[in-house]
């Protein structure tokens, strides 16, 4: 209920939280362009997947808390990074962006997990192209 506010948290365990915290924030300032999509991509499906254990486990504060970070993902991460002047492939991508934050809002509202699976299923291939065109380790360098 707390998380790592709670004063009952050990401190350890708070520890922990700040260490993965900072870890996380040097990764992202250290990251190219791509790798913060892919970044996205991994924090998207983790997201999705924590919400489907959530909801198995019954436990409606994680599923809402893990279904929203995956809709802000999507919405403030994915979909507003498009440049939708570069054509249709940005447009298609805004559109399927759109389509999955609805049905993770349905999933959250009405405990779906079908509805969160579809989503797994339409947007795996579009993480795969992006993870199959990762620039190389000499190519990123000269950038």
């Amino acid at each position: 209920m707390y998380g790592n506010a709670s004063p009952f948290a050990s401190r350890a365990h708070r520890a922990s939280h700040l260490y993965s915290k900072v870890g996380v924030e040097t990764d992202v300032l250290s990251a190219s362009p791509h790798r913060l999509v892919a970044m996205l991509f991994d924090g998207l499906f983790e997201a999705m997947n924590q919400g489907i254990g959530a909801i198995k486990a019954g436990n409606t504060e994680l599923k809402n808390r893990s279904l929203s970070r995956a809709v802000r993902i999507l919405d403030e991460g994915l979909k507003a990074g498009l440049k939708l002047e570069a054509g249709q492939l940005a447009s298609d991508l805004r559109d399927l962006y759109v389509y999955t934050c609805k049905r993770l809002t349905h999933a959250n509202l009405h405990a779906d997990v079908s509805a969160i699976e579809e989503c797994q299923r339409l947007l795996q291939p579009i993480r795969d192209a992006w993870a199959s065109i990762a620039p190389s380790a000499p190519q990123a360098r000269a950038a």
